[in-house]
C-alpha cells in the first residue's frame, strides 16, 4: 500500500493509461479522483473501484477550462481533504503533415496538452501549499518528448514542452516538497493509438502491420509495445518517491526505443 490515504488526481482517467493508473493507485490505497471529459465513464471507473474496496470519485473536467479545473479540484479537496498527487494525462493525437495541417487543430493540442497541464499543476499546486504536506506532480509525456516523428509537429511540441513545466515546478516547488516529473512511454495500445495505425498507413502508403513494424516499434529493444500496467507502475513509483532526490526528472518507459 505505497500510496495509501493519499489523493491522486488523474485527468484523461475514464480510458487507456489514465484509467490503469487509476486502478492501480486505488490498489495501492490512494483515494482516487476521476477526471474526464467523459462524466458516465469516468463515474463507471470510479464504481469499479469502490465496488472493489477502493475510494474513489469521479469530476467532468475539460483540462481547457481554467473554471472547470478549478471546481475539479475544489470538489476533489471538499471530498477528501486535499490533493497529494496530481497526474496531467489528459491528451488527444491528431495526424497531418504540417503543410496540410490547420492553425485550429495546432491550437486544440497545445491547449489539450500544455494549457491543460498549466491549470491542473496551477490548481493543484495551491491546494498542496495550502494543505503544507507536499505533494508529487506527474505529467504524461512520450518517447516523442525527447524524439520527434513525422506527422506529429504539435504533439511533438507539446510533449516537449511538458519536459520545460516540469523542470519549472520542480524548482517552484521544492520549498514546499511539491515534486514535478515526466512519464515518457513509447507506443502503448490505446484507443489513441489503435486509431493512428491506419491514420499513417494511409499517410504514408503501407499496410497497417508494416506500421506497427517499421514505424511505431522499429527502434525498440524487443519489438513490444509498452503496456499500460508499465506506465502505471512507474507513476506509483514516482509518486510514492519520499523526497526531493527525484525531481525534474523525465522517465522513458519505452522497450529501449529512447535511451538517455
Amino acid at each position: 500500500m505505497q500510496l495509501k490515504d493519499k489523493v491522486a488526481l488523474i485527468t484523461g482517467a475514464a480510458s487507456g493509461i489514465g484509467k490503469e493508473i487509476a486502478l492501480e493507485y486505488a490498489k495501492e490505497g490512494a483515494k482516487v479522483v476521476i477526471a474526464d471529459l467523459a462524466l458516465d465513464a469516468a463515474k463507471a471507473t470510479a464504481d469499479e473501484i469502490n465496488k472493489s474496496g477502493g475510494k474513489a470519485m469521479a469530476v467532468a473536467m475539460n483540462v481547457t477550462d481554467e473554471a472547470q479545473v478549478d471546481k475539479g479540484i475544489a470538489d476533489a479537496v471538499a471530498a477528501f481533504g486535499g490533493i497529494d498527487v496530481l497526474i496531467s494525462n489528459a491528451g488527444i493525437q491528431i495526424i497531418s503533415p504540417i503543410v496540410d495541417s490547420t492553425l485550429e487543430n495546432w491550437r486544440k493540442m497545445l491547449a489539450i496538452h500544455l494549457d491543460g497541464a498549466y491549470l491542473t499543476t496551477r490548481a493543484a499546486m495551491r491546494e498542496m501549499i495550502k494543505a503544507g504536506r507536499g505533494g508529487s506532480i506527474i505529467y504524461m509525456g512520450s518517447v516523442h518528448s525527447h524524439e520527434a516523428s513525422p506527422l506529429k509537429a504539435p504533439y511533438v511540441t507539446a510533449k516537449h514542452g511538458l519536459i520545460g513545466l516540469a523542470k519549472v515546478v520542480a524548482k517552484e516547488g521544492a520549498k514546499d516538497k511539491i515534486r514535478a516529473n515526466v512519464i515518457c512511454p513509447g507506443f502503448v495500445r490505446t484507443p489513441l493509438v489503435e486509431k493512428q495505425i491506419p491514420e499513417q498507413a494511409k499517410q504514408f502508403g503501407i499496410t497497417e502491420d508494416a506500421v506497427v513494424k517499421t514505424i511505431m516499434l522499429k527502434d525498440t529493444v524487443d519489438g513490444e509495445f509498452t503496456t499500460t500496467h508499465d506506465v502505471a507502475q512507474t507513476a506509483i513509483f514516482l509518486a510514492a518517491f519520499p523526497s526531493n532526490a527525484l525531481t525534474g526528472q523525465s522517465i522513458v518507459v519505452s522497450h529501449g526505443w529512447f535511451m538517455q
